[in-house]
């Protein structure tokens, strides 16, 4: 038996103001809120343990230090990467120069607080 990813965890200065940003993204819904200010957002009906990983935005105020080491990928389900690219743009998503050439054929953007993350060309099926 393998492990599997069942959540993923960003720290942010406001959990809320992720929290709708990428449940609009990913199509996620509210599943559980910590003591600490911790949201956790899931597919809608499954939340942790299903077959997608939850997303948990938690608190920090911190100063953000240099170029995180992980970051999110994500596909469009039901159309193409133009539309979707400015989907995203509406949401408050903004482009990311991370060193890119301009030959990739995905785009770098970043997220309200500055995180950055890559929308890919190819489409995937919704689980």
């Amino acid at each position: 038996m393998a492990c599997r990813i069942s959540e993923l965890v960003l720290e942010c200065a406001d959990p809320e103001r992720l929290a709708v940003f990428w449940g609009e993204v990913l199509g996620y819904v509210e599943v559980g809120r910590e003591a600490d200010g911790s949201i956790e957002i899931g597919p809608p009906g499954t939340g942790f343990g299903g077959p997608l990983p939850t997303l948990v935005l938690s608190p920090n105020s911190g100063p953000r230090n240099g170029w995180r080491r992980l970051h999110i990928d994500v596909s469009a389900t039901d159309r193409d990467q133009d539309a979707e690219l400015e989907r995203l743009l509406a949401l408050g998503a903004r482009p990311a120069d991370v060193g890119q050439t301009g030959e990739e054929d995905w785009h770098v953007l970043a997220d309200p607080e500055g995180n950055e993350f890559c929308l890919l060309r190819r489409r995937v099926d919704p689980v």
